[in-house]
């Protein structure tokens, strides 16, 4: 009965931490990035061309 109850035991947790990681991985999926986003390149253009 003891090793019935330590596989349980071994499976929940399991099953515990992988739902936390996949809980953290989508927080920080989810984060806002800490830089702006501004493009590197930017192209005047003098008016319309058509």
């Amino acid at each position: 009965m003891s090793r019935l109850f330590a596989a349980l035991l071994t499976a929940a947790v399991a099953a515990l931490l992988a739902v936390g990681a996949a809980l953290g991985v989508v927080a920080l999926l989810d984060a806002t990035p800490e830089q702006p986003n501004t493009p590197l390149v930017t192209y005047e253009t003098a008016g319309r061309e058509r």
